[in-house]
């Protein structure tokens, strides 16, 4: 199927690994050029066509940035794929482990940071060249946002004012030709579920259980209707899908196995 983004610019957030280095590889796949921000190059990324931007997309400089190099190169952004995901920080553990009353500032603002404002500082930095291309913004949410139980409490609270970013930009720049979707995944077979060193390991390691007990554990919570995790492929496809010519604006696609239940 020709999803119609051939020579395209897309600017893609989180795309050295995960879910984000599937969606670059994809977008290059479908011959639209693609420059991704990350905190560092990895070697996967490097076997890539991408243009890649190192920095920290935690910080207002960072989403700018990215966004000025792929104008500079480019000419311009056509998609905007907000991906960038709460990786190995194994500060992120607290927010699993701590409750409301005890998980300090500092960490709330790391995960707004990381989750929410760096969404709204590329879009910001995006939006000029989206408007004159008509151009699609996709965020990559959680089913965290509508299920807080499926993540820490102030990643689920971070991602649902990313769904609510959605709306915003949806509303205020579709009349001028801009589309914003929001794309949640389930638990994905990312390094942050099957790492032992990652998110999960970490979280494991912390209640004094082994890796595989921890993801045995979730896989009975989450009762998933399929049987089974999403890969970072398949998300990639529907986030693809999502970025191309459409009239699909403000809404939230779940792809999750049917983990979410609620209508």
């Amino acid at each position: 199927m020709d999803l119609q983004l051939a020579g395209k610019t897309a600017v893609v957030t989180g795309g050295s690994k995960g879910i984000g280095l599937a969606v670059v590889r994809l977008l290059l796949a479908e011959g639209m050029n693609v420059v991704s921000g990350s905190r560092t190059l990895t070697a996967e990324l490097k076997e890539t066509q991408a243009v890649a931007v190192i920095g920290d997309l935690s910080t207002p400089d960072g989403p700018r940035r990215l966004v000025g190099a792929a104008v500079d190169k480019f000419g311009g952004v056509d998609v905007l794929i907000n991906n960038v995901g709460m990786g190995d920080h194994p500060e992120f553990v607290e927010g699993a482990v701590q409750s409301l009353a005890d998980l300090p500032d500092s960490e709330w603002e790391r995960t707004f940071n990381l989750h929410f404002y760096s969404a709204l500082w590329a879009t910001r930095a995006a939006l000029p060249s989206l408007v004159q291309r008509g151009g699609v913004i996709v965020n990559v949410s959680s089913t965290a946002a509508r299920d807080a139980s499926t993540g820490p409490g102030n990643y689920s609270v971070a991602k649902a004012a990313l769904n609510a970013l959605t709306r915003v930009i949806a509303l205020q720049y579709g009349p001028q030709g801009v589309r914003a979707i929001t794309v949640s995944p389930g638990p994905v077979s990312t390094g942050t579920l099957t790492d032992p060193d990652g998110f999960i390991g970490q979280l494991a390691k912390r209640q004094g259980i082994t890796h595989t007990e921890l993801v045995e554990q979730m896989s009975a919570t989450f009762a998933i209707p399929t049987q089974r995790i999403s890969t970072p492929e398949e998300v990639a496809q529907l986030i693809a899908f999502a970025a191309s010519p459409n009239n699909i604006n403000g809404v939230d696609y779940l792809i999750d196995g049917g983990l979410v239940k609620a209508v």
